[in-house]
């Protein structure tokens, strides 16, 4: 690629700044070309002057009001679910690509290593949430070797790298994350929690996912988890697992009965204990929540450059 894509960031906090970060260090694709918030106060736009990246804290008004506008090709936004409707209907008609980072999910779900490849043609393209970007891929793995019936994730991050976004968007989050363990995990019914952890010292992101499956080769199933394990540490490297796939098999004698499920339940229960620990791009590394889901974005956006570019 002879020139860089020219990118922009809607949204000055945590998860923009930290994408802003990783754009200016380790894309060979991209280049900021403007960020955007709505506080002239915030520590990311001040951080953003300080590096030489165009600021307006104008919100998307003042984005599209600046002289760089013209030259942004994609726009990522990291602001909330019901600030995104209007950015996407303004971007839209301006012509430019959309990632969002919001639980606000116009486009389609988007997780890198189960199907990053399907919607690079799309006007907009949702990254789910932090947490479905770490437990999707391992229901994935699962179904993809026995099918999934329900599926659940229970996604634990540190109270201090939850900043108001994230807190604002919590009903959205658990409504996101849950569509999206069936509409891209593969699961026929889905369940998503959250939990902000107060501890201090901050607790690094911790993930446990349960599939309750029809019965099968446990090796097999272990195999994929793991593979797909490999998949996503390509691009989060403190992406791992805890301790090996537990399996567990459900017999009629003593069936399973929870309130997401039609009947009882007979199979295999399989559970996955994860631990995302972040770059420390921005802030420390006990945010994997933040990393993963910048990791999942920016490596999205070289992606769909890359096929802008061909």
């Amino acid at each position: 690629m002879s020139a860089k894509v020219k990118v922009a960031i809607i949204g000055s906090g945590n998860i923009g700044t930290d994408l802003m970060i990783k754009v200016m260090r380790l894309s060979d694709t991209l280049e900021m070309g403007a960020f955007v918030g709505i506080d002239p106060e915030s520590d990311g736009l001040k951080r953003a002057q300080r590096m030489g990246v165009p600021i307006t804290a104008g919100g998307i008004d003042g984005l599209v009001a600046m002289p760089e506008f013209a030259d942004i090709a994609i726009v990522f936004d990291a602001t909330s679910a019901g600030a995104h409707a209007k950015h996407n209907e303004i971007l839209q008609a301006h012509g430019k690509r959309v990632i969002d980072l919001t639980p606000a999910a116009i486009g389609p779900f988007t997780i890198p290593p189960v199907n990053g490849d399907a919607n690079l043609d799309e006007r907009n393209v949702n990254m789910v949430t932090c947490g479905g970007q770490a437990t999707i891929p391992i229901v994935s793995a699962v179904s993809r070797v026995a099918k999934v019936h329900y599926g659940e994730i229970v996604a634990s991050i540190a109270s201090k790298s939850a900043g108001p976004g994230t807190r604002a968007n919590i009903d959205e989050f658990t409504e996101t994350t849950s569509r999206a363990i069936v509409e891209v995990g593969g699961a026929t019914r889905g369940k998503a929690i959250i939990v902000l952890n107060p501890a201090e010292p901050p607790l690094i992101m911790r993930d446990t996912v349960y599939c309750l499956a029809e019965d099968a080769d446990t090796a097999a199933i272990e195999a994929s988890v793991e593979a797909m394990v490999a998949e996503v540490q390509k691009y989060v490297p403190g992406y791992r697992m805890k301790q090996k796939v537990q399996f567990e098999h459900i017999g009629s004698n003593r069936p399973l009965r929870i309130p997401e499920m039609d009947g009882e339940f007979t199979g295999l229960k399989v559970t996955v204990f994860l631990e995302v620990e972040g770059a420390a791009h921005y802030l420390p590394a006990y945010a994997g929540n933040l990393d993963i889901m910048t990791s999942a974005a920016l490596k999205t956006a070289e992606k769909i450059a890359q096929r802008m570019a061909a």
